[in-house]
C-alpha cells in the first residue's frame, strides 16, 4: 500500500509546479523574523543529543519505504532539500549498508523526474542485494561492489557518471582519516560546480572516546580531520556551514563541502 501511494504521488508530482526559490523565500519569511537565534546553545545541545542517540543506535531504527536506512532523520530532511535545489543527474554514495538510503535518494529522483543513484560498498551482502534489486525504484540505482578507493571501482563510477551536468557525492564508508581523505581526493573531481561532496560522521571528532573504542577511527582520526586537510589543499572547495542552519542536529558538522570553481 505504501509503495502504491508513493508511486501515485510521483505521478502527481510530475504534473506539479514546484515552488520557485522566490516563492520558497516568501513562504519561509516568518521563520527568519528572529535574527538572534541561540545558535551556540543549539549546537551544544545537538551534540549531546547525538551522543546519546548514537550510543543507543537510534539511527538503526530509521527506515525509508520499509528499508533500513541507518541515517539521522534530520540529515535526511537536509539532504532532500539539497537534492531539490540541485536536481542532480547523479548521486554517488559510498557505503550503502542495507540500502535504505539508496532507496531514499532514488525516491527523491523519482519525485523530481530526474537522476540516478550509484551505490558503492566493499561488501554488498546477498540478501541486501536481493532486496535492493527487486525494489521498484531499482531502475534508478546502480550497485558497485568493491573498495570505494580501488582503481577499478573509480573507473566504473567514471563510466556511470559519464557527462552528467550535476553530480552530488556522499561519503559514508570507512571513517578513518586516511580513507576519507583518499575518497575526497578521488571523488571530488566528479563533483560539479555549485554541488557538494558530503563527508558523513565528522561528528566522531566531538564524541566521547568510548564511542569509537572498538572502531579503527576516533578523535583525531576521522572524517573531520580528513575534511580539514582536504580544504586546506583544495581551494576550489569550501565548508558550507549554512547547510547546518536551523536544527543543527547532524552527523556531518563541517562536512558539507561545496565546489565553488
Amino acid at each position: 500500500m505504501g509503495l502504491r501511494i508513493m508511486f501515485h504521488f510521483c505521478a502527481v508530482a510530475k504534473k506539479y509546479h514546484f515552488p520557485t526559490q522566490k516563492e520558497i523565500e516568501h513562504l519561509s519569511r516568518f521563520v527568519m523574523r528572529r535574527k538572534r537565534k541561540e545558535t551556540r546553545k543549539l549546537k551544544q545541545e545537538a551534540i549531546r543529543w547525538l551522543t546519546i542517540a548514537l550510543r543507543n543506535k537510534l539511527d538503526y531504527e530509521v527506515r525509508w519505504l520499509g528499508m533500513p536506512a541507518i541515517q539521522n532523520p534530520y540529515d535526511m530532511i537536509r539532504m532532500q532539500d539539497m537534492i531539490f535545489n540541485l536536481r542532480p543527474d547523479v548521486i554517488v554514495e559510498t557505503g550503502i549498508a542495507h540500502g535504505g538510503s539508496l532507496v531514499f535518494y532514488a525516491s527523491l529522483c523519482e519525485l523530481l523526474g530526474t537522476g540516478k543513484v550509484i551505490g558503492i560498498d566493499i561488501d554488498i551482502r546477498r540478501h541486501n542485494r536481493k532486496l535492493i534489486e527487486k525494489h521498484p525504484l531499482f531502475r534508478r540505482i546502480a550497485l558497485i561492489e568493491g573498495s570505494s578507493i580501488a582503481p577499478n571501482v573509480i573507473s566504473r563510477v567514471r563510466s556511470e557518471v559519464g557527462e552528467a551536468k550535476a553530480v552530488l557525492v556522499l561519503l559514508d564508508s570507512n571513517h578513518t582519516h586516511d580513507h576519507v581523505l583518499k575518497e575526497l581526493e578521488l571523488y571530488s573531481p566528479f563533483v560539479t560546480k555549485g554541488s557538494y561532496i558530503v563527508a558523513c560522521d565528522t561528528i566522531v571528532e566531538y564524541m566521547p572516546r568510548e564511542y569509537s573504542k572498538k572502531r579503527p577511527w576516533g578523535i583525531g582520526n576521522n572524517p573531520m580531520t580528513a575534511v580539514r586537510a582536504f580544504v586546506k589543499a583544495h581551494k576550489n572547495f569550501i565548508i558550507d556551514n549554512k547547510i547546518e542552519k536551523s536544527l543543527f542536529v547532524t552527523v556531518a558538522p563541517g562536512g558539507f563541502l561545496k565546489r565553488i570553481r
